[in-house]
């Protein structure tokens, strides 16, 4: 058994990676622990490996920081993939508020981080750890250590602070968080069920769902008139899908050149108040099924596999692709929208067509249909998507003022890239879709192997930092720069805003990037409707920590 002590002698590398795989098994199993419905996660990955790295020998620290930087990347680099998509639409309506708010929430921290380290003497290396760690957010720290490798002034010892001070702190930011939680809820005495049914209720309200009505045509002034010259159908969102002549009784599939008759019946799909819209230009409602009416015309779901179409509008594949069909609705995820012609298809997008049963092949062998391609993932779009991140992370911007010009980092650049590449979907041959599955597994890993990376490197002397009187400062500070930014907007939001509690807790769960914090809010309102507000905030609040980190480390130590 000589052959395993000495394999950090006889094959530094190997060593690295089974040390690496074993950390991230202990740390996992730590993880899945539940103590009064909360678990670490992957989080336990962090602790497991500054257990194993103060017991066991050193590990090549050249591994382990290839190991780390390659995690951190592969990490934001899928969640800005996953996250594209909504990201600039959260910007909008609501979300402007909730980020606004988030915002104040990552300033203030940074200036109680700040504040207090000045106060209390703490390195000024050590409070970008605190910063960190207190608002538990991993790719800041990545990018706060990135920046300080760049200063040839900057000691290895002081280097490794960062890491020491995340770490004590990390367990702080977590339990603030959802202290903050159940203080903001005894303050107002908040019902968690009164609150959730409200924001049931608002979002019904606001949500257009779509139905599905026949109409009989009554107005002399449509007769002979093609389906799509009729006034309204545009700007009432309705699509007609089928079309029962009033002479035979045949059924057609309702296209834009269908002319229409009296007494015709038209099978629409649109909102409530389009379809009523519709109706006042089209005639009265009818009960009868027209699908259910003998016919050519059938009726199937299609997947858009064919990368050279995605990107492109329904309008663009009228004549090419769907001449003989029509587009009812498209299914993107858990969202069901209506088919408008100037709606962007995207790679993986579900269209519900309706037509004869020689066109619709036609257009599932024109649009892919491939139930295999949506589970292919696209290795080629992931690693250009990666290496244009980590030129744009490395890309010097002088700022005057600073000693050291501001770089996105390795956390920052990746993630940018990630969110708009997965907003546009696709360049020229290069379709950027990762199924959910392979994206959270990557994720999952790259997480794994950094916060195995780091707490590897920070082990040694992480018990000496903790047990000391600055690993006690770390820790009160920490505390402060969690629960003093949460409940003062916290307090804002609801007191002035009114916000609701639901929406409240998915905020500050989100503006920490916090996913224990989330899954505490949802099990707090028993609902998963929190998740609205913290993916609203997420991306944005991802990218000004790791923006903060980078820029205080140029403040205080450049």
């Amino acid at each position: 058994m000589q052959w395993i002590f000495q394999l950090h002698a006889t094959n530094p590398t190997a060593q690295a990676i089974a040390v690496l795989a074993f950390v991230c098994v202990v740390g996992m199993g730590l993880g899945g622990i539940k103590v009064r419905g909360i678990k670490l996660g992957t989080s336990g990955v962090l602790f497991a490996g500054i257990l194993v790295g103060h017991f066991y020998k050193p590990i090549d620290h050249h591994t382990l920081e290839f190991v780390k930087e390659f995690g951190l990347i592969l990490f934001v680099f899928c969640i800005g993939l996953q996250l594209g998509p909504g990201f600039f639409e959260s910007l909008r309506q609501s979300g402007v508020r909730l980020n606004a708010l988030a915002l104040a929430i990552v300033l203030l921290g940074v200036v109680t981080a700040v504040g207090l380290g000045w106060m209390l003497a703490i390195d000024r290396a050590a409070v970008l750890g605190v910063f960190s760690g207190a608002t538990t957010n991993t790719p800041s720290l990545g990018a706060a250590q990135q920046t300080l490798a760049s200063f040839p002034e900057v000691t290895d010892e002081r280097r490794v602070l960062p890491a020491l001070a995340y770490a004590v702190t990390y367990p702080v930011g977590i339990l603030g968080i959802i202290g903050s939680l159940l203080v903001l809820k005894s303050i107002f005495r908040v019902d968690v069920n009164a609150e959730v049914q409200a924001f049931t209720s608002a979002a019904s309200n606001g949500r257009q769902d779509l139905e599905r009505r026949t109409f009989v045509v009554e107005n002399a002034n449509l007769q002979g008139l093609p389906l799509g010259e009729v006034p309204g159908l545009i700007e009432t969102g309705v699509v007609v899908a089928r079309l029962r002549r009033a002479v035979d009784a045949t059924v057609l599939t309702a296209t834009q050149d269908t002319t229409l008759e009296i007494g015709d019946v038209l099978a629409a799909i649109g909102s409530p108040a389009g379809l009523d819209r519709f109706q006042r230009v089209v005639g009265r409602a009818t009960t009868e099924n027209v699908p259910e009416v003998e016919g050519p015309v059938t009726e199937q779901n299609i997947v858009l596999t064919q990368k050279g179409l995605a990107g492109k509008t329904l309008r663009d594949l009228q004549t090419s692709v769907l001449h003989d069909v029509v587009a009812t609705t498209v299914i993107r995820g858990d969202v069901v929208m209506i088919a408008a012609p100037d709606l962007q298809l995207r790679f993986g997008d579900v269209l519900q067509i309706v037509g004869p049963e020689p066109a619709m092949q036609r257009a599932a062998a024109e649009l892919g249909n491939s139930v295999h391609a949506l589970d292919e993932t696209h290795f080629i779009p992931l690693f250009a998507g990666i290496g244009i991140g980590i030129l744009l992370g490395t890309f010097p911007v002088v700022v005057p003022g600073l000693p050291q010009p501001l770089k996105l980092g390795l956390a920052g650049g990746p993630l940018i890239v990630a969110l708009v590449v997965g907003r546009i979907g696709r360049i020229g041959k290069l379709v950027w879709h990762m199924p959910r599955n392979a994206n959270l597994a990557f994720r999952e890993l790259g997480i794994a192997l950094f916060f195995a990376s780091v707490g590897l490197l920070a082990g040694p002397t992480f018990f000496h930092a903790a047990c000391s009187f600055d690993g006690l400062k770390w820790l009160a500070v920490g505390a402060c720069v969690t629960s003093i930014p949460l409940l003062a907007v916290g307090v804002f939001a609801r007191r002035v805003l009114a916000l609701n509690y639901v929406e409240l807790s998915g905020l500050l769960a989100g503006s920490m990037t916090d996913p224990p914090a989330l899954a505490f809010a949802g099990s707090l309102c028993q609902s998963e409707a929190p998740a609205v507000a913290y993916a609203a905030v997420y991306p944005l609040t991802m990218l000004l920590r790791i923006m903060a980190a980078q820029l205080l480390a140029v403040l205080l130590c450049g």
